[in-house]
């Protein structure tokens, strides 16, 4: 079914939020939270934020960066904070923040930030791109300042990346050819 999209959306249209307790069966062998499971957190929620701002099919196709800030220990409560930064045609890049929490003092840190790139897999004939991105808040405003710079460097990288795959080997390395 055809969903008229507008020409524009504002960041908070699509901000998402989840919020989870670590257990001990979410940490790694240094009893803190285990990278894959954030991860596995952080790019959930941006792609609720992604599907909030275009309202159609989309697939992650990068992890543009994820730098791990502070690490989030047994119960502390992290939150995973995620909104569409840009958009060009077919692809939204996506801030993700992670707030981590000490629940016995309310004590608030940054344990990690996130760039991630999602693409519309729509396949509709009538389908004229994603709605481009209003910042509103200092926040939002500054992460938008500087997404055509990311955006530029992403294709760099992704260019860089396949000309690097014709090179690399398909052979397994338990197989004779």
């Amino acid at each position: 079914m055809f969903v008229p999209l507008p020409s524009e959306k504002k960041c908070s249209e699509s901000h998402t939020v989840q919020t989870h307790r670590i257990f001990p069966n979410d940490l790694n062998s240094f009893g803190a939270l285990y990278g894959g499971k954030l991860m596995s957190l952080i790019d959930d929620t941006a792609s609720i934020a992604v599907s909030r701002h275009c309202r159609r099919p989309c697939m992650t196709a990068s992890t543009d960066t994820l730098d791990f800030l502070h690490p989030i220990y047994e119960n502390d409560s992290v939150t995973v904070q995620a909104y569409v930064s840009g958009a060009g045609r077919k692809s939204m890049e996506v801030f993700i923040k992670v707030i981590g929490e000490v629940l016995k003092t309310g004590e608030r840190y940054l344990a990690a930030t996130s760039f991630m790139t999602f693409v519309v897999v729509d396949s509709e004939d009538n389908f004229v791109g994603v709605p481009a991105v209003i910042p509103e808040s200092v926040e939002e405003k500054l992460i938008h300042e500087g997404y055509q710079k990311r955006r530029d460097n992403r294709l760099k990288e992704l260019a860089s990346n396949k000309k690097l795959g014709e090179h690399i080997s398909l052979t397994l390395p338990y197989m004779d050819n």
